[in-house]
């Protein structure tokens, strides 16, 4: 019987070698898959027989068999791409994946866009991401990442944000607005756009009334005013600038305001002018408009309008989120990848196409932002490449096969020994 049973062993051995070589095979496979993961065979020994019944000891093994076949997650190598929708996660995560099996998980992050502008993987599966709302903030919103519009509208311009210094040297002028350029003691101009996007340019004409007190008027030629005449500047807003004896800006007051562009612009638009945060508002007096004994200068202005513009090119951060470039000069972002991340990634199962599926062993996922709660970066133009080492496989594919050969060995050496059995009747 102990040589029959042998027989059964060396069975079960050959059994177990030819899973570990498919699972190895599976490997070299798959050794240029993006995002691969590679898996490992792991045996356990059969229920061995006691020879002394419950007294135990003196046992003997029934043999192997292949108990486990478990994903290594370690990170594969990450390789640069030129495809602005390469994506690769380097740590920890999943990327989300809304395919025909419901929620699932790859960390193949070969996308691309498909007609409709959303990010798709290489079947045509939607690739999850935050939603971003009409103010362009990032939301906790899932759904598609995709482009959505690819014009952005025209916007009025509401605030004018200037950081200079008035020369406190300056003389005392009076301000005449038929000769601003020679009645003045400092002028600069800023470009603004209309309700309908249309570019303005408003001359700001600073006029020193006193020590410590200057006067803004703020003109448009007539050539871009309603009722205008070419040439002939129209003053659409004005106030007054108050700074303290240390050249700080103390106090703003804001007198007219109401700008009347032509060509079917709406009339009375509104345009705040923003010299910094003043002494009675809280401030510093580092952070806005100076008077200093220096030249008078402007450091920077800028303003919150736009014409209307078309989609130029698109690009993810390491956050993961993508954001679209106009060519009117405007960057908008339009949605943030989602990273799905879970407590056991070796408890997931494999769908094929590289994707995974939730089960109850991997727990369940919780879905986040790149680079947070211990959920990898996201690496634009790049690939992760997959983790399989072929010098390792090439090693255990030898074990496996010498593990193997062992075991033929064992089967027909029990069958030479029933041989010289049955040969002993014969004799």
């Amino acid at each position: 019987m102990s040589i029959l049973n042998s027989l059964n062993i060396g069975v079960s051995g050959l059994k177990a070698q030819g899973g570990s070589m498919s699972v190895i095979g599976d490997n070299i496979s798959n050794a240029g898959t993006f995002g691969f993961k590679s898996s490992r065979a792991q045996f356990q020994d059969l229920m061995a027989r006691s020879m002394k019944g419950i007294e135990g000891g003196n046992q003997i093994g029934a043999g192997t068999k292949m108990s486990h076949v478990t994903s290594q997650f370690n990170q594969g190598t990450v390789s640069r791409t030129e495809n602005v929708t390469d994506l690769a996660l380097e740590g920890n995560g999943f990327f989300v994946i809304d395919s025909p099996h419901g929620r699932s998980y790859s960390r193949d992050g070969s996308f691309n866009l498909d007609k409709e502008g959303r990010l798709v993987t290489s079947d045509g599966y939607s690739v999850m991401g935050f939603q971003v709302d009409d103010k362009g903030t990032l939301t906790n919103k899932l759904g598609e990442v995709k482009l959505g519009n690819t014009t952005v509208a025209a916007r009025a311009s509401e605030e004018v944000k200037i950081m200079m210094n008035l020369d406190s040297r300056s003389s005392v002028a009076a301000f005449d607005p038929n000769n601003p350029d020679k009645t003045s003691q400092f002028a600069t101009s800023v470009t603004v756009f209309d309700n309908v996007g249309t570019e303005r340019v408003v001359h700001m004409f600073l006029e020193k009334k006193a020590d410590n007190k200057w006067d803004y008027h703020a003109m448009v030629d007539g050539v871009d005013a309603q009722g205008g005449q070419p040439g002939k500047l129209v003053e659409m807003a004005k106030g007054s600038l108050t700074f303290n004896d240390q050249g700080q800006l103390a106090q703003v007051d804001e007198g007219s305001n109401s700008f009347n562009f032509n060509k079917g612009a709406r009339q009375g638009q509104k345009i705040k002018f923003n010299f910094g945060k003043t002494i009675s508002e809280g401030g510093n007096g580092f952070e806005a408009a100076t008077q200093f004994g220096s030249r008078s200068s402007v450091a920077r202005h800028t303003q919150d309008g736009n014409s209307a513009g078309t989609m130029q090119s698109i690009s993810f951060n390491d956050e993961g989120i993508l954001t679209a470039s106009y060519d009117n000069g405007v960057q908008r972002d339009l949605a943030q990848i989602a990273i799905g991340k879970f407590q056991n990634n070796e408890g997931l199962i494999k769908l094929g196409k590289n994707l995974f599926k939730e089960t109850r062993k991997s727990g369940p996922v919780v879905v986040g932002a790149p680079g947070f709660d211990g959920r990898g970066k996201v690496l634009s133009k790049s690939i992760e490449l997959s983790n399989v080492d072929i010098a390792d496989e090439f090693i255990n594919l030898m074990n496996a096969q010498r593990n193997f050969q062992a075991n033929t060995r064992t089967i027909s050496t029990s069958d030479q020994m029933l041989q010289e059995i049955l040969n002993i009747k014969r004799s």
